[in-house]
């Protein structure tokens, strides 16, 4: 959330309306949902196109390495690791390398941290609460070293899928050698390739925000893992099998820089998970082999990247599939459709989580920052209410 400015000048400069009710209200006005539903044209460029053609480049070397290794059961661990890829597309020249290396060091962090707790036998509940920690750590991790999208989503999805039980230490040193080896040839193509992205200039500047200040990253990261947490723990008590993806849902509606913003993302990340889990429903139910699922994993990847700046719902359309589809290629075929209506339940219920708990936990700046967004919006005159 904002917090750069001072609460004290901003409850005495403003008029607006901005008690937690109000900032409610501002949320459901209609001018909230036209907003969501915006398709940003000017994100559709070069890079876009190039970031997708090595996220599938990645994707698909990877699978098909892993299947037609002596280890297929760890290609789905191996493709967490290829999706180091994604990260570092704002990093200015000659910097992504590092930036995708650095998160080659963090999805292995991620890997090794949740199996060691599976493998020690941590109880459910213990699981949940580190992957709570993990959403606000991540977060932490991720603004402090401006990797840029797809942010920390990506290390609590690889945490997140892996907290099932482990039988033996070798499982453990298994999978994050082949996070790492997926994740170096990640990187190996991102430097390869890399010389075709179109370099920050002023004429096309990156989007990344300045890094906040250390107490403001600290209150975020805490507010976050609380809002994972509750998310975590009421649909694990409601019987979800991947609680994880309720944790996802409200991570990215938290992380948003403004509560108009959180809502975009709430919206978004429902309609778009709505669609897409339809799509992946009619593919599951015609049980797919390994390598029609490597394909469209590969396809998902390029358009992905292709939409989800222009609009994050469209986005959210094919990246609800392709995690579906990386989860049924990790189980081997185990999980098939129920997998689909189990996350449009819990990315719903983790976005309502997360737009409710950004609300109730918001600051005095962040509902002055909405109440005026508002009134801009809307056109209306400022309305005058208590704090």
């Amino acid at each position: 959330m904002n917090m750069f400015e001072s609460s004290d000048e901003a409850a005495i400069s403003s008029p607006l309306a901005v008690r937690r009710v109000d900032a409610a209200g501002h949320l459901v006005k209609p001018h909230q949902f036209r907003e969501s539903i915006v398709v940003n044209v000017r994100s559709l460029g070069r890079n876009s196109v190039l970031i997708g053609l090595q996220a599938s480049l990645a994707s698909a070397v990877t699978l098909v390495s892993w299947l037609a290794s002596p280890w297929p059961d760890l290609a789905g661990v191996g493709a967490l690791g290829a999706l180091a890829v994604l990260f570092g597309r704002f990093a200015p020249n000659g910097e992504r390398g590092r930036v995708v290396l650095t998160c080659v060091f963090w999805l292995i962090f991620a890997v090794v941290t949740m199996s060691v707790a599976a493998r020690l036998g941590a109880p459910a509940p213990l699981k949940l609460a580190l992957l709570a920690f993990a959403c606000g750590f991540f977060f932490f991790v991720a603004n402090t070293g401006q990797f840029g999208p797809p942010g920390p989503l990506i290390f609590v999805f690889a945490a997140g899928a892996l907290t099932g039980e482990v039988g033996t230490w070798q499982i453990v040193l298994e999978r994050a050698a082949a996070t790492a080896v997926s994740g170096l040839l990640a990187w190996a193509i991102c430097v390869a390739t890399d010389r075709w992205r179109q370099a920050v200039s002023p004429d096309a500047p990156s989007p990344l925000e300045p890094v906040r200040p250390f107490s403001h990253r600290l209150i975020a990261a805490a507010r976050i893992t609380f809002g994972a947490a509750v998310a975590l723990f009421a649909v694990h008590l409601y019987g979800a099998d991947h609680p994880g993806w309720a944790a996802l849902g409200t991570l990215a509606v938290m992380q948003g820089t403004h509560l108009h913003i959180s809502m975009n993302r709430a919206l978004q990340r429902m309609a778009g998970t709505v669609v897409g889990a339809g799509l992946v429903w009619l593919v599951l139910a015609e049980q797919p082999s390994a390598w029609s699922v490597i394909a469209l994993v590969a396809g998902l990847q390029f358009v992905t990247e292709i939409v989800i700046g222009a609009n994050y719902a469209l986005g959210q359309i094919f990246v609800t599939p392709l995690a579906l589809l990386m989860s049924y290629l990790a189980s081997n075929g185990a999980a098939g459709v129920a997998m689909a209506g189990e996350r449009v339940l819990d990315t719903i219920a983790g976005a309502c989580i997360g737009i409710v708990l950004s609300v109730v936990c918001s600051t005095l700046d962040d509902r002055v920052q909405l109440a005026r967004h508002h009134a801009a919006r809307s056109g209306q005159k400022p309305e005058h209410s208590g704090v």
